[in-house]
């Protein structure tokens, strides 16, 4: 890239809320991809980083990383640093009278701690940034709308799941209102947010899509179990946290309704609340079959999927909105060749074709999923004409280099590529 086009390409500000995190590895792969696209950036996180492992991803991103104070009182003089500096600021007034209009609204701690943070950004930011981006449209693009302001920055944000369904409208109509513009993963969360956007047009679909060069090009040759001998069971895996929102419990009671002459075995790989699990599993007499692998890096999630015969995410809709959108767990398996099974919510079903490349059943029934699951361990054939089918149609739909070659025009690399999809 010359001078004259690194000039017109933003310099940005990556906001986060923790950096760097196990369970978002399409975060870590798109930082990357901003990074071999000569973007010049930086990646400003609200928290330290609590997960032991690192994705090898993580070794490769080597831009500088600025950590806000996670809370402001264990920091005092930074912040007070940080507000003597941004008190200066063209934009201070106007980010100030946002944030009363929000903390009206919102009398709570986190939102002074955000107010904090931003100011702290606004004033250590080098000079050379020109874009401030958020990813999540919750906490981090509430610093990223503060220190923007203040800054007079333009900012722009990647929205998700949980930060969507569980925002207040009021919120997300002003985010919307003041940024230039969102790219969110899921169609489901386009119709959502458009809904709620004084401009439609700034929202715009941008699936994440996996690099498949971290994936085996050829597909393994897997041993068509059936799930009737007993020394070589039908693997089934799960990768995700241990949280209320994946349905762990309701997948642990469907297997626990499977057939006794079906043999098979329970992968999970991810963190969270191990123990809570395992003691369900045990009640429900099912923990000789079950293997808690805890978190693992990416590498090693490719290799389990590699290694098993059906995968399983039986997400759910939480009373508070929470939810999943579209899990790359889903598209890492699917490319590796594996059947899924999963639930009828959110954008699974912009992924997960029923009867095409994996089933589908409604959220929080035990009884359907463990019917499914069923026929899937006993119908090897069905399973690989699926994952066959899953591999193919992530391959065509789901490529991160397309995601990014429009994420990187937006950010003013190659202006003939075209702008993100408006469906």
């Amino acid at each position: 890239m010359t001078s004259a086009n690194l000039a017109a390409v933003d310099h940005i500000a990556i906001v986060v809320k923790g950096y760097p995190r196990l369970s978002e590895t399409f975060i870590a792969q798109e930082i990357l991809g901003i990074q071999q696209a000569g973007i010049p950036y930086r990646i400003v996180s609200l928290r330290h980083p609590t997960d032991k492992k690192r994705h090898p991803i993580h070794q490769r991103i080597t831009g500088p990383v600025d950590y806000l104070p996670e809370y402001l009182h264990d920091a005092p003089l930074r912040v007070l640093a940080g507000w003597w500096k941004a008190r200066k600021m063209p934009g201070y007034k106007a980010a100030i009278a946002a944030w009363r209009r929000d903390f009206r609204r919102d009398p709570t701690r986190n939102r002074l701690r955000r107010l904090g943070q931003a100011m702290v950004m606004a004033a250590e930011l080098p000079a050379d940034i020109t874009r401030i981006y958020a990813h999540f449209l919750h906490t981090p693009a509430s610093v990223a709308r503060y220190g923007a302001m203040m800054r007079q920055l333009p900012w722009c944000c990647s929205a998700h799941a949980k930060d969507i369904y569980t925002s207040p409208d009021w919120e997300m109509r002003e985010k919307l209102a003041d940024m230039d513009w969102l790219v969110t993963c899921t169609r489901a969360n386009v119709d959502h947010l458009r809904a709620l956007a004084d401009d439609p047009a700034k929202v715009n679909l941008l699936y994440h899509g996996l690099d498949f060069s971290r994936f085996p090009e050829q597909l393994p040759n897997r041993p068509m179990r059936a799930g009737d001998d007993a020394a070589d069971p039908v693997i089934i895996l799960s990768v995700g946290r241990l949280v209320g929102k994946k349905g762990y419990d309701d997948l642990l009671k469907a297997l626990a309704k499977l057939p006794q002459n079906l043999q098979w075995r329970f992968v999970h790989i991810g963190g969270g609340n191990g123990a809570k699990y395992a003691a369900l599993a045990n009640e429900l007499g099912i923990a000789d079959r079950c293997d808690w692998q805890g978190p693992r890096d990416q590498a090693e999630v490719i290799t389990a999927c590699q290694n098993a015969d059906l995968f399983v995410l039986a997400s759910r809709i939480e009373k508070d909105g929470d939810r999943d959108g579209l899990p790359n767990v889903l598209m890492e398996a699917q490319l590796c060749g594996l059947a899924a099974v999963s639930t009828h919510i959110s954008a699974i079903p912009e992924l997960i074709r029923d009867g095409v490349n994996g089933r589908l059943v409604p959220e929080r029934d035990p009884d359907a999923l463990s019917a499914v699951l069923a026929e899937m361990i006993a119908d090897p054939a069905a399973r690989d004409k699926m994952g066959k089918a899953g591999n193919a149609i992530v391959r065509q739909d789901f490529s991160f280099h397309a995601g990014m070659r429009e994420l990187g025009h937006r950010f003013g690399v190659d202006q003939d590529a075209p702008a993100s999809r408006q469906e």
